[in-house]
């Protein structure tokens, strides 16, 4: 440190136990400047360390997939307003990217509006099922806009692909709503 001053640090090494077979074991070797001095802090401690890469994919969506940083507004009220919808925009990603590898089963509605939903598979030129599909199905299609190609040895769709998706099948979306009403005005 320049100047000469000192400050303490705790040293934390974290081994997993009982790797998965033909696996390295994960070893993390963490510096912080709180204090573990029993097991359960450090074990606090370490838990934060796990949280970084959520923490870490939200701000990569924030700033690459919503392009805060290029925001140009001139007030701070302004720049405040559009960080709050950019934030909701970048945990709904974050968060559908998640729910869709943890619970790809689940009923798609529980997350998407129908108009979304049904958008996606309009301009997908799918059928409409009769009962609303799961939602790793509809992460899919809709990551499918994005430029996911869904082949065997590509995986679960991430956060680019499907806040690209969304972005057109928001419009999609918006275009059919138009439609449905200017048919109902005739």
């Amino acid at each position: 440190m320049a100047g000469g001053g000192t400050f303490e640090v705790t040293a934390l090494l974290a081994r997993e136990i009982n790797p998965p077979e033909g696996e390295k074991a994960v070893e993390w070797r963490l510096l912080t400047n709180r204090l573990a001095s029993t097991p359960a802090e450090a074990a606090e401690l370490i838990d934060w360390y796990r949280c970084r890469w959520e923490i870490e994919l939200f701000f990569d969506i924030l700033k690459n997939g919503c392009k805060v940083e290029a925001l140009q507004l001139s007030a701070m009220p302004r720049l405040e307003l559009a960080l709050a919808f950019y934030l909701i925009t970048a945990w709904r990603i974050g968060y559908l990217m998640r729910l869709g590898r943890s619970c790809p089963e689940m009923d798609c509605e529980t997350v998407f509006a129908r108009e979304e939903w049904q958008a996606a598979w309009i301009v997908a030129r799918k059928p409409l099922p009769e009962k609303p599909p799961t939602l790793n199905e509809v992460i899919r299609v809709i990551a499918g806009f994005g430029g996911f190609l869904g082949r065997q040895s590509d995986g679960e769709p991430g956060a680019k692909t499907l806040w690209i998706g969304l972005q057109r099948v928001m419009d999609f979306a918006m275009g059919i709503h138009a439609m449905r009403e200017s048919q109902s005005c005739v």
